[in-house]
């Protein structure tokens, strides 16, 4: 409003000071027609001097009728309206400077005086006229006066127009922020109400809802998944509780204490594999500007991979075959985190042994134009069906679970490092003929 304000002022002083120079111009232009006109009446129509002067004296604006003075270049005084009033008081060195600049034009007072030479019939005579332009300043001053109302009532009406218009413009907004503070953690399947996608405030409300969607799903996961932890954490220590609390019941003989310790052992380590999925999972959950990133051989990581899985699990076996032959290192190379997308391929890896009668997993390697291939291949139980659209969910175990202990993280973490590497993973299985999981990531 200040500003259009400021603005609005600006372009009424702009009019005013454009008028009050065309008005001064366009009076200097008429007082030397009409000097001319008198100085041809004179020198061409031999008017007497005193019937001029006559004329003059008895107009009815002579108080502010052009005063004109012919001198010629010698300053011998040819002809003046008036000279015992005399306006302008004209002086040699006036005379000359007209002589010298040809034209003149300054102001006296209230008076507006213009100076120039004439030629006529071969001889040069200085003309001077000066009047005051009583009439273009009466108009001046008018348009200075409805500048002065119309500014005045302009910003009135801006003022009671903003007023109305701005209160309707700003009611849903009233009503966003007033449904917005109904909106806490426990109620986050409130909505802000949207009017007009369209408009501003419409698109705003749209974006709004869409982050409350993102947060009520997250707060939605984080509610399953500390659910989950609580579950999965409070199963081996109820079990190495109960164990330890029979053994202490009564002395027990030495292969009886190993057999407890054992037990223990297995749940202790069923906790430490748990405990390092969830903190996989909370380093793949990073923000990705914030993980580290290098060119990495894909092959060589999956090297890495295998032996990681054949160390740390008996009897498992890990195959990794070349499609095709590699023509430039780039098509094998991609950036990305090492010790994520390591960890991605040993899931991959356990995942596929574990479920295997024989323990076995294949890694095929191949490439595209723009990605890297892999598939990871067992002949082991396979996938139901009905499992299929939530094996990535996390700690979602199938109907597979008997089969082998799990918490149901791994393949969730994977999926989610591989999201953050922008690549992709899929499955396809058959129950008792095994499964293939597809990676497809971006190579440098």
């Amino acid at each position: 409003m200040v500003l259009f304000g400021v603005l609005l002022l600006a372009f009424a002083v702009f009019i005013y000071l454009s008028s009050a120079s065309n008005q001064k111009e366009e009076y200097y232009d008429h007082l030397k027609k009409e000097a001319i006109t008198k100085a041809n009446m004179l020198l061409d129509a031999k008017v007497p001097p005193n019937v001029l002067q006559l004329i003059y004296k008895n107009a009815d604006n002579a108080l502010f009728e052009e005063e004109v003075a012919i001198y010629d270049t010698a300053f011998q005084l040819q002809y003046h309206d008036a000279v015992d009033i005399d306006k302008v008081k004209e002086s040699r060195e006036m005379i000359n400077r007209i002589i010298r600049e040809q034209e003149i034009r300054f102001e006296q007072g209230s008076l507006q005086v213009v100076g120039f030479l004439y030629e006529h019939q071969g001889r040069h005579y200085v003309i001077t006229a000066a009047a005051s332009d009583r009439y273009g300043l009466q108009r001046l001053e008018g348009l200075k006066y409805s500048l002065i109302f119309s500014y005045i009532g302009i910003i009135g009406l801006t003022l009671v127009a903003g007023y109305f218009f701005v209160g309707r413009a700003l009611k849903p907004v009233e009503e966003m922020v007033d449904k917005v503070e109904e909106i806490t953690a426990t109620n986050l399947d409130l909505r802000v109400p949207v009017q007009n996608e369209k408009d501003e405030i419409g698109e705003l409300a749209t974006t709004f809802n869409k982050m409350l969607d993102r947060l009520e799903n997250s707060f939605d996961a984080q509610k399953y998944f500390v659910s989950n932890i609580s579950h999965e954490l409070r199963t081996p220590l109820s079990t190495i509780v109960g164990e330890l609390q029979i053994a202490l019941t009564k002395d027990r003989t030495i292969p009886e204490y190993k057999e407890v310790i054992a037990l223990a052992l297995n749940d202790a380590k069923r906790m430490v594999r748990l405990s390092n999925g969830l903190l996989d999972l909370a380093k793949a959950s990073y923000d990705q500007t914030e993980i580290g990133r290098k060119e990495l051989r894909i092959d060589e990581l999956l090297m890495d991979a295998r032996d990681a899985v054949i160390k740390s699990t008996e009897g498992y076996q890990v195959d990794i075959q070349f499609e095709r032959e590699i023509e430039d290192d780039d098509f094998i190379s991609m950036n990305g985190n090492e010790y994520l997308l390591k960890v991605a391929f040993i899931n991959l890896m356990e995942n596929a042994c574990k479920f295997s009668a024989d323990h076995h997993c294949t890694v095929s390697i191949n490439y595209r134009e723009s990605h890297l291939v892999l598939r990871f291949t067992d002949k082991g139980i396979g996938i139901a069906p009905d499992d299929l659209p939530n094996i990535f969910a996390a700690f979602y175990r199938g109907a597979n679970k008997d089969f082998t202990a799990g918490n149901g993280i791994g393949l969730s973490l994977t999926q989610r490092i591989l999201w953050m590497h922008q690549s992709t993973i899929a499955v396809t299985s058959r129950l008792q003929e095994g499964s293939t999981f597809t990676v497809e990531m971006p190579h440098v």
